[in-house]
């Protein structure tokens, strides 16, 4: 079961190493050989590589981060603390977690149509349509060449009915289940049996796919995020943190355990720590208005010296030095531009650029996240989230949620087409159950 080519799964297997700090020079330059030697890659030859010319190399001298993955690791190098919770009366609790529902569809949609484009190439879309910069839903043009083709036009400024399916808006129903099933102290495992449950394999992606396939040979974790997965330290883990905040209000120490626990299956390191800090974010969402004050909250939770913390700190320190957001997203390509595009680092630096400088405001918040290109879908909902925690469904502009009709469709199973309203009073009823 490998939908992935074997010759892609060894070259990014030796970025990943790189990226983790690894000398990859004589490796490169073999693989490189092998496959003008061997136009027959296979699998085989894949394996051969990952196990045998891959493995033990030299960490480079100069490397000099500490990215553990282990749980008593990661809190020995990081500050955790624990905060008294807010007191929430149902009612408002439902509006927050109904407001992180919506955020997380709205900030989405507006991402889906140009997902993995670079800013370059949505600002010229966005300048054939006579547009600036972007301030709402993508609008249509008549150019109709593949360049700029949309895949998913139901998402446009003038079509959007409903929040159409996305991995973005599945996951934090997969989640849901799990925790329904297994409650707060759920473990890897848990998770994996939900997802062989209720995810087609078709549908996952990078490292899901990787761990979906070794849950079906056999392996558990966390060996599930380690087998031939170069994608350990992507995105996927981050784009799932949510519902682990959206229940834990005011307690960010318990939002990062069950992040970990989820991520734990999949990915490793950075891999790891994104989807702890996103749920931390969620969580601080609780108790502080200003999205600064909620990323310096939640970075408490990320290992010091770790490359997602450095990335964070040095965005909070280009926040600091200019006013002026497009100027710091330049720096930000600059330093982290060679990640690709659906890694943690440089999206994460993205959500936080969209927190930092939309000063609050909910549109500008997703437009800055989604306007900074690469995984769009994830940050814009990422930033949405955030923010309707932190506002409430009752406080979201209704420009951005009325389009959405109250319904959003999944490929879960008893989820295919909801109401918005409704999963969020489930989502509370859970909350209030963990709470007792």
């Amino acid at each position: 079961m490998l939908f992935e080519d074997p010759r892609t799964l060894v070259k990014d297997e030796i970025k990943q190493l790189e990226e983790e700090g690894y000398d990859v020079s004589e490796v490169s330059d073999s693989f490189n050989w092998y496959l003008i030697m061997n136009r027959h890659f296979d699998i085989n030859d894949a394996r051969y590589f990952f196990y045998e010319i891959l493995k033990d190399l030299p960490k480079r001298e100069e490397f000099n981060y500490n990215e553990p993955s282990e749980w008593e690791e990661i809190v020995s190098e990081s500050s955790f603390e624990s905060y008294e919770a807010p007191k929430l009366s149902e009612k408002e609790l439902l509006d927050r977690i109904y407001g992180g529902l919506l955020g997380r569809a709205a900030g989405c949609m507006l991402g889906k149509p140009v997902e993995g484009w670079r800013r370059e190439k949505i600002l010229e879309y966005l300048e054939k349509a006579g547009e600036d910069h972007l301030e709402y839903y993508f609008p249509a043009i008549e150019d109709e060449s593949e360049e700029f083709k949309i895949y998913f036009k139901e998402t446009l400024r003038d079509n959007l009915k409903k929040a159409i399916r996305d991995d973005d808006l599945d996951y934090p129903i997969i989640n849901l289940k799990v925790l329904e099933k297994y409650g707060s102290s759920f473990t890897p495992e848990n998770v994996g049996h939900v997802w062989l449950e209720n995810l087609p394999f078709g549908l996952v992606y990078t490292a899901e796919r990787a761990a979906y396939r070794n849950l079906v040979m056999g392996f558990k974790p966390p060996e599930t995020a380690t087998h031939m997965n170069p994608y350990r330290e992507w995105i996927g883990a981050q784009i799932r943190a949510d519902i682990f905040g959206w229940i834990s209000p005011g307690d960010p120490k318990r939002a990062v355990k069950m992040a970990y626990n989820d991520a734990r299956l999949s990915h490793v390191k950075n891999g790891i720590y994104g989807e702890m800090f996103v749920a931390a974010m969620l969580a601080n969402a609780y108790l502080y208005d200003e999205p600064k004050k909620i990323v310096l909250e939640s970075l408490k939770y990320i290992p010091k010296n770790s490359r997602l913390h450095e990335a964070i700190t040095f965005v909070l320190k280009l926040h600091e030095e200019t006013s002026d957001w497009e100027k710091a997203w330049e720096k930000v390509m600059e330093k982290y531009g060679s990640y690709h595009t659906v890694h943690t680092i440089n999206n994460a630096c993205f959500v936080v650029l969209g927190l930092l400088y939309g000063e609050k405001d909910f549109g500008r918040s997703i437009c800055i996240a989604v306007e900074s290109g690469l995984d769009t879908d994830c940050n814009g909902a990422t930033v949405g989230s955030i923010m309707g925690v932190m506002l409430g469904a009752s406080k979201l502009p209704r420009k951005w949620i009325d389009p959405l009709n109250n319904t959003l469709e999944s490929l879960v199973p008893g989820f295919q087409t909801i109401s918005i309203s409704n999963l969020a009073e489930r989502v509370a009823k859970l909350c209030l159950r963990f709470s007792q």
